[in-house]
């Protein structure tokens, strides 16, 4: 793997691949001394362009765990802040010796710049970029429904015939269109349900189905349902009424988790609006996988990082 841009081009094998290696990771996790050598000598650059102190600080977690050394980008209060291009701070990273980048960029396309330019050696990993891809959540999210799914038996294994439901503003989320084309490749079957104004204009390529009733969807009894931020800050307009009527008919409020399965589970990539998307006690049940989720972002990114700079710059893609 030279670059982990997004998973629409990610075979099932390699998805699998990458998370039975995010099961070795996590099982480092589980020893007193959490380090690996495997990264020794090795430097990832955290290049910032947005806010995002967690994911920031899962890469970080993980590059310290392969022993890489770690330098922290961010664009506020930098020369990017002063009108340095992407390629001049492309090209400043270089001069320094960068083995893997990790970015995160408002503009959609921006890593896959970065990785094809050529004015970059080192490995890119996407951490969001604009309203395209966020592939690392949707591969922790993956591994973290594996787990509860096959438990101890779950390596080598997919999502086969899971059922799961991605519910609200999918329009602006990036975890939302990585997870729809994942998911799908690993088996599962996937369901976007969203007010109309609230999915892109035309999702009949996406190896998904949608639908606009949540109730009715919750019907179909779901192994997964991953609720999704509403993400006010990329809003220009109105999208819906008031958060009260969003909550009412959208979000997973108390009746409808009661109603729900006990064996099915509760995700959101987080940070929650309690109360909007997802009522505080079903984001605090034992359903809820969200601090697994946190827990298993570092193993999966682990084992991305592993993938990327582990070998020989250069080999099979």
């Amino acid at each position: 793997m030279n670059h982990l841009l997004g998973t629409r081009d990610l075979a099932r094998e390699q998805a699998v691949e990458l998370l039975d290696i995010a099961e070795d990771m996590a099982a480092v996790q589980e020893r007193e001394v959490k380090k690996l050598p495997t990264l020794r000598g090795k430097t990832v650059v955290n290049l910032f362009f947005e806010d995002s102190t967690r994911t920031r600080i899962s890469f970080e977690a993980a590059a310290k765990r392969l022993s890489a050394d770690v330098i922290n980008f961010s664009a506020k209060g930098s020369s990017v802040s002063k009108g340095e291009s992407l390629k001049d701070t492309a090209q400043t990273l270089q001069a320094m010796g960068a083995d893997g980048v990790v970015i995160r960029h408002p503009a959609s396309g921006a890593p896959l710049t970065l990785a094809t330019s050529g004015w970059i050696d080192a490995g890119v990993v996407n951490a969001g970029d604009g309203t395209h891809e966020h592939p690392t959540q949707a591969l922790l999210d993956a591994f973290t429904m594996r787990r509860r799914l096959h438990g101890a038996a779950s390596r080598g294994r997919g999502l086969d015939g899971a059922r799961v439901l991605i519910v609200g503003d999918v329009l602006h989320s990036r975890v939302a269109r990585s997870n729809a084309w994942l998911l799908p490749a690993l088996g599962a079957e996937v369901e976007l349900v969203a007010p109309p104004t609230l999915l892109p204009v035309d999702t009949r390529r996406w190896p998904v189905s949608t639908s606009y009733d949540l109730d009715a969807a919750l019907g179909r009894r779901p192994d997964v349902v991953m609720m999704l931020r509403i993400q006010a800050e990329r809003m220009h307009g109105a999208f819906f009424p008031n958060s009260r009527e969003y909550a009412r008919t959208w979000g997973l409020d108390d009746a409808r988790f009661d109603a729900l399965p006990d064996t099915t589970m509760v995700m959101h990539p987080g940070p929650m609006n309690r109360g909007l998307e997802i009522a505080a006690r079903a984001a605090d049940s034992p359903q809820s996988t969200v601090r697994e989720q946190v827990a298993n972002g570092v193993s999966v990114r682990m084992a991305a990082l592993y993938l990327l700079l582990s070998g020989e710059r250069g080999a099979a893609a």
